[in-house]
């Protein structure tokens, strides 16, 4: 009998990023469009919808993004399905069906919180219970993701700021 037989606790975590001008409801539909995650997270490079019905559990969007290491450029990819959503709580949850990143099971949920109350800034809460992935270390993980939802604000708040600007 070898480890197969013994399962891993699972990895858990949550990160978050405030966004100190941007009023939740003007940061939540940025998120709430599902297959336009390009827009908001650095470095993705392409996000679509594969099947199922925009804006509903069920919805399977294909996400990319390539990575060059020791000058070998590679692709990234992910199939994510929407398994909750709920824009009252301003919130959605999605799992990885498809990978080529190691992820055996995972399961994501982001969420928009008022600060103070709906006029001021948020937060945008970031948290996951996976399997452990291959090739990372948990802290490796959760920096990864900590980053990535803090250039996901900055993205939205430097296009809330920009509309505004706009319309002055």
């Amino acid at each position: 009998m070898g480890s197969e037989g013994q399962a891993q606790p699972k990895w858990e975590g949550k990160t978050s990023a405030e966004l100190k001008s941007s009023p939740a409801q003007q940061v939540w539909p940025f998120l709430a469009d599902f297959c336009n995650l390009q827009e908001v997270l650095p470095g993705l490079e392409t996000c679509y919808q594969v099947e199922g019905v925009p804006g509903q559990p069920g919805l399977i969007r294909y996400c990319a993004g390539s990575a060059t290491d020791n000058d070998e450029t590679t692709v990234k990819w992910a199939k994510e399905k929407l398994t909750a959503i709920d824009p009252i709580k301003r919130c959605f949850s999605y799992e990885i069906v498809e990978s080529n990143m190691g992820f055996k099971s995972y399961v994501g949920t982001i969420q928009v919180v008022p600060v103070v109350n709906d006029d001021e800034g948020c937060m945008i809460e970031w948290s996951f219970v996976c399997d452990p992935i291959e090739g990372w270390r948990l802290e490796d993980f959760q920096s990864y993701l900590e980053s990535s939802l803090q250039g996901m604000a900055k993205k939205i708040e430097d296009a809330l700021l920009s509309s505004t600007s706009a319309t002055v």
